[in-house]
């Protein structure tokens, strides 16, 4: 038993759980932090955010060096060495890893590991390789994130029925590769295997890919990665799978009803969403309410039904994203130390790290129709960019949506090169109310694709220079 009570036990060391962690030791509280895997950082460093980025970007330069060069005048014999790439990989998550241990020494923070459970409100007990013991806490605050979500008649084995982070690590390169879920995960998998020369091909039960992403900016990137070589069949589900020997024989059925087909492969990806965390943590035995979905509920202060215990991340409504569980960790640790912590949910960014990139904020051309706004759009294409041309970069465009009446920006949508660094003028726009004019009136470096965000803005008005 421990004689030590904390004023914050956080169970989680993924990115909410740990940059709530750090900011509460900013703010004085004596914190310890629960994580049951032997590296921090949770599933976006280890296996989800940080190992995709990094196999995106060497499976990049791998299908440039095969497919762009030339056009630069780089004449050059490629080879993939897998294990080489797999082990980059690796390293850069490695050192990700031990530089949140240093933030956490730096910040005085203890670390346990373990598997956490809530006994009782201010009791969290933990069970790890040297036994069980009891951290006493005046608040816990729940960071325990997600899993992948799996399909009924569809089981994992690993091998060759995979989910996200089984696809990181993939001992060789699929002829074909099935992916079930045209959503941010499988499009980055699936982009991944395909550069490397995997012949890809993506189910989706619903009509479109990215789903509840602006529809005509989505439909640009689909577009561009058909292109690529990348196949789509839509309105379907997968309804269950067998493995024999090295091949993978799908069932996959019209969405609307209907007769089945198969389709055959040798890895398919599960891709379908993820879902909240909290097997074998207390929380419903505690008394802590959750929703139909199995999410935790919380109040403004992402504080739950039991007072001093607080939920952010994954398992609580909202896009599970980390961006998403770092603002909220930070928000819940300062309303809890008496600060104005604040979220502002209709500025969080969505990206699809694909090529092009893929990035929103914002409401969509549809969501502001639905909510009856009268709205004016500008569109810009990157093709009549001079930093894209010059890049050999032609897919895609920025579009804004803003209120017809006051010109404030409601959303914007991006499908081109760098969209994920692009954005972010855009989340700042959003988030300060700023109108179009304001983008558009502001300094923008040429030649760069930042240009690209002010002609879109420009066109809002109908007066974009360049096209």
């Amino acid at each position: 038993m421990s004689d030590v009570t904390y004023d914050l036990v956080v169970i989680g060391a993924g990115p909410g759980g740990y940059v709530a962690a750090i900011r509460a030791a900013q703010l004085g509280l004596k914190t310890a932090c629960i994580e049951k895997y032997p590296t921090l950082g949770g599933t976006c460093l280890n296996v989800g955010c940080i190992p995709s980025k990094a196999l995106l970007d060497s499976s990049e330069h791998f299908d440039h060096a095969n497919h762009a060069f030339a056009s630069h005048g780089i004449k050059a014999t490629v080879e993939l060495d897998l294990p080489t790439m797999m082990k980059r990989k690796d390293g850069v998550v490695r050192d990700l890893t031990r530089g949140i241990e240093g933030l956490f020494k730096k910040n005085g923070i203890e670390r346990v590991l373990g598997t956490a459970r809530i006994a009782a409100p201010g009791a969290v007990e933990v069970t790890g390789p040297e036994g069980t013991r009891m951290l006493h806490a005046k608040r816990i605050l729940i960071a325990t994130g997600s899993k992948p979500a799996s399909l009924p008649g569809i089981a994992f084995d690993g091998r060759r029925i995979v989910h996200s982070t089984d696809a990181l690590s993939l001992p060789e390169v699929p002829k074909k590769m099935i992916v079930i879920g045209a959503g941010a995960i499988g499009l980055e998998l699936g982009s991944v295997w395909r550069r490397l020369g995997a012949e890809v091909l993506v189910l989706e039960y619903l009509d479109r890919i990215v789903p509840g992403s602006d529809l005509g900016t989505a439909k640009l990137l689909q577009r561009a990665l058909e292109k690529q070589g990348m196949k789509f069949r839509f309105g379907v589900s997968a309804k269950g799978a067998t493995v024999e020997g090295e091949t993978v024989t799908v069932e996959v059925a019209p969405a609307a009803g209907g007769d089945a087909t198969t389709e055959t492969c040798d890895v398919l990806l599960v891709a379908v969403g993820r879902r909240p965390y909290t097997e074998g943590l207390g929380a419903a035995e505690a008394g802590i309410r959750m929703d139909a979905r199995g999410r935790i509920e919380v109040d403004a202060h992402w504080q739950t039904s039991i007072p001093g215990i607080f939920a952010i991340g994954d398992v609580i409504a909202g896009p599970m994203l980390a961006h998403k569980a770092e603002e909220e960790g930070v928000a819940c640790v300062e309303c809890m130390t008496g600060l104005p912590g604040h979220v502002e949910y209709g500025s969080v960014p969505g990206v699809v790290y694909t090529w092009p990139e893929m990035a929103s904020v914002g409401m969509s051309e549809e969501d502001a129709k639905a909510a009856g706004r009268e709205i004016a759009v500008g569109t810009f294409p990157f093709l009549a960019n001079g930093r894209a041309k010059a890049m050999g970069e032609r897919d895609g465009h920025v579009k804004i949506v803003a209120d017809a009446k006051s010109d404030r920006i409601l959303g914007a949508h991006i499908v081109g090169p760098r969209a994920s660094d692009l954005i972010a003028e855009l989340v700042l726009a959003v988030e300060m109310g700023a109108s179009s004019e304001d983008v558009a009136r502001s300094f923008h470096a040429h030649p760069t694709l930042p240009e690209a965000v002010k002609e879109a803005a420009l066109a809002v008005a109908k007066r974009a220079i360049h096209i």
